[in-house]
C-alpha cells in the first residue's frame, strides 16, 4: 500500500469511472441531477489530472446519504478495489484507461475529498464509510503519486 495511506493524512486513493459530460467547472449540477425533486441533494466532484471537471447531483429524502449509494446513483462509473481502509478507486471517467493494477507504486492515483459546509478536508477513510448530509459532496482529484498534499477538487455549486 502506498505511503499516501499510512501517512497522518491518509490521503486515500478512491474510484470512480466518471460518465457524464466533462466541463472546465462545474456550473449547473442540478441541471442533470438524480431525483432533482428531493428536498436534499449531494455531489461528487471529479478532477482529472488534466484539470478537466465533472459534477453530479444526487438528490435524497433521508437525513442523510451514503458514500457508496451517492456514488452509485450519480451515473459516474467507476472501479473499486478495497483496502483495510474502505474502498479506493483505481479509475474514474476512464482515468487511467486501463490498469492491471489498482494503486501501483509511482503512479497517479485518485484522492478523496469531503466537502462540508463549504470547505474541502481529506478523507481519513474509503469513500464506502462516509455519511454525507444535505450540501455535502465527494470529492476526487486524480494526483501524480509524488504530491505528498493534492490539493482538492473545485467546490460543488448548487444550482
Amino acid at each position: 500500500m502506498r505511503k499516501h495511506f499510512t501517512a497522518a493524512s491518509a490521503i486515500l486513493a478512491l474510484f470512480l469511472v466518471a460518465c457524464g459530460s466533462s466541463s472546465s467547472g462545474a456550473s449547473n449540477p442540478n441541471a442533470s441531477c438524480v431525483n432533482a425533486s428531493a428536498p436534499h441533494h449531494a455531489y461528487v466532484v471529479v478532477e482529472h489530472k488534466s484539470g478537466t471537471t465533472v459534477q453530479k447531483c444526487v438528490g435524497f429524502t433521508g437525513d442523510t446519504i451514503g458514500g457508496q449509494a451517492l456514488m452509485d446513483q450519480s451515473g459516474i462509473k467507476f472501479q473499486t478495489q478495497t483496502y483495510s481502509f474502505g474502498k479506493a478507486a483505481c479509475a474514474i471517467d476512464n482515468e487511467p484507461s486501463s490498469f492491471t493494477q489498482c494503486l501501483p507504486q509511482n503512479a497517479p492515483y485518485w484522492s478523496l475529498f469531503i466537502e462540508d459546509k463549504g470547505a474541502w478536508t481529506t478523507a481519513q477513510t474509503g469513500y464506502d464509510a462516509v455519511t454525507l448530509k444535505d450540501k455535502d459532496a465527494l470529492g476526487w482529484r486524480y494526483v501524480e503519486a509524488s504530491d505528498q498534499n493534492p490539493s482538492p477538487p473545485p467546490l460543488a455549486h448548487e444550482a
